[in-house]
């Protein structure tokens, strides 16, 4: 049990849902308590309130699974941590899921995608319910006389600017709401990606000289704040037009450099039920089998690549309980480029699969699963992942219902890639030689072999980072990045809802946005092509 690695105290006066937070999209939470009655009566109460909005990204709802903080059909469905894999990789390339439900086909083959799935309105909805959170009590710890202040209201200040992230990367517009706004009933303005940009551009520079670099497992620290910046830099030209690789290859180097943490030599741990003993992992989300409950944390990655007849993949054999629920596989797009190419999945094959040294190449299951994912509602075609499982290393485990694996926001090894994918792009702040030094560590670390200059171009970093990263929340956001998600320039199984693939039109590099949330907010207008 991990509990101990990040309390989440259920307070008596915890906080009382506000539903989805949508009627004004500021809403301000309500308490039986106010914050500063509170924060006045128990001081020591703030690590458990911080507690409380840490776990918005990866539960339900602090009260248990059964219970949910936003309005949704399915509880379990609405967690913001499975939302995010949702959207951005079973939209992508590697993996897929069967099920269909109310619009995860929609999700799974890039197709007909509307206001009205409620996959789209999950994510937006937990975002403008971790805001607020965050507001009230960046306003109320202000206010306050308790110990920690600065470090407290720096990470609230960064879970705001996280949540706001995704309002840049998947719908590329929104509104802006801060403490400022906690007593103003008016429903704010549109801000524009640009806008959207500029605001977590600055939050996060504001906080990285005050944040400690050091802080308990489980709670943002420098290196977070550093790695946050890094990625919204890589991205900046998809999101204001200007590139700023630059800045991207500083960031990512400061880690590096500085953040004190080294790549892992065992890839299975950092995806291990003990993976708070990883030296690589820089921010995770906290999954805990008793303490933090959840059906949208690594549960919903390891029971939905479980169990689903005729597989033999049984939850047991990855430390979970009870009956899989049989819906994810990867495609031939993630486990084909471990066969004889480094760059797509053109060479691959079952038996080249079967015979890599590469570590992660060793993590999907293959008996009774088909190679080629004829039908992607089909179970037996593709392979599901055993990246994540309930098991320590060791592969010792007591079996659960819920998941102790915790979910790694942000890893060493996506620092090495950031600077070597800047290099190759031109940054000043980075050179080839260096890049190729992280590359050749890196893939040492994973038992991969070893590179030459002549591999180190765009296609390799993009294969390596699907090598890296996928089912961690990132594929569809670098697909986009290397304009390979719209058009028909790169295909996969099933996108745009084609065997072979398709190509799909670039209204789909953001999402709808749903239209509850433009019923509430008059001010919100539909992104083009929806």
């Amino acid at each position: 049990m991990k509990l101990n690695k990040l309390k989440i105290i259920l307070l008596s006066f915890a906080l009382v849902s506000t539903t989805s937070c949508l009627n004004e999209l500021n809403t301000e939470p309500e308490y039986l308590l106010t914050l500063d009655q509170l924060l006045q009566s128990q001081p020591n109460a703030a690590n458990g309130l911080l507690a409380k909005v840490y776990a918005s990204l990866s539960m339900s709802s602090a009260k248990g699974p059964g219970e949910a903080d936003i309005t949704g059909d399915d509880k379990g469905e609405t967690v913001f941590l499975r939302g995010i894999i949702n959207l951005e990789d079973f939209t992508a390339d590697g993996m897929k899921n069967r099920w269909g439900d109310n619009g995860l086909d929609q999700l799974t083959t890039t197709t007909k995608w509307t206001s009205d799935n409620k996959f789209f309105r999950y994510l937006f909805d937990r975002v403008y319910y971790t805001v607020p959170q965050a507001n009230a009590l960046i306003e109320a710890f202000g206010k306050a006389n308790i110990n920690n202040k600065e470090q407290y209201i720096g990470e609230l200040r960064f879970i705001r600017a996280f949540a706001y992230f995704y309002m840049i990367d998947c719908f590329g517009k929104g509104v802006i709401v801060t403490e400022k706004d906690l007593a103003n009933p008016t429903p704010k303005e549109q801000a524009s990606r640009i806008e959207l940009f500029k605001y977590v551009e600055s939050e996060l520079l504001a906080i990285e000289p005050t944040i400690a670099s050091k802080t308990e497992y489980g709670h943002v620290n420098k290196a977070t704040v550093q790695m946050l910046l890094s990625r919204l830099y890589l991205n900046a030209q998809v999101y204001t037009g200007t590139a700023r690789w630059n800045d991207a290859a500083t960031y990512a180097k400061k880690v590096i450099d500085e953040g004190g943490y080294t790549l892992d030599t065992n890839f299975v741990r950092m995806f291990s039920a003990d993976n708070n003993t990883s030296p690589e992992i820089i921010f995770p989300l906290i999954a805990d089998p008793i303490g933090t409950q959840s059906y949208g944390n690594s549960t919903y990655i390891i029971n939905g690549s479980t169990g689903g007849a005729p597989s033999t993949l049984n939850p047991a054999l990855l430390g979970i309980k009870g009956d899989g629920w049989g819906g994810h596989r990867a495609s031939k797009a993630w486990y084909g480029l471990f066969g004889n190419s480094l760059t797509d999945y053109s060479g691959g094959s079952a038996s080249a699969l079967a015979a890599t040294q590469d570590q992660r190449g060793k993590l999907f299951w293959q008996t009774g699963h088909e190679y080629e994912m004829t039908d992607y509602k089909t179970w037996a075609d593709g392979y599901p992942s055993t990246k994540f499982r309930n098991l320590r290393t060791s592969g010792s485990s007591e079996t659960t219902d819920f998941s102790g694996s915790d979910f790694p926001v942000f890893r060493l090894s996506e620092a090495y890639l950031t600077y070597a994918e800047c290099a190759i792009r031109g940054a000043s702040t980075a050179n080839l030689g260096q890049a190729l030094i992280y590359m050749n560590e890196l893939r040492g670390k994973r038992t991969a072999s070893q590179i030459n200059t002549g591999n180190l171009t765009l296609d390799f970093i993009l294969a390596e980072r699907a090598r890296e990263f996928n089912l961690e929340g990132q594929r569809r956001t670098d697909l986009i990045r290397f304009d390979k998600f719209t058009g028909g320039s790169y295909l996969w199984p099933w996108k745009g809802g084609v065997k072979d693939g398709t190509a799909i039109s670039s209204n789909y590099n953001v999402f709808p946005i749903p239209n509850t949330a433009l019923s509430s907010n008059p001010n919100l207008t539909q992104n083009p092509g929806y």
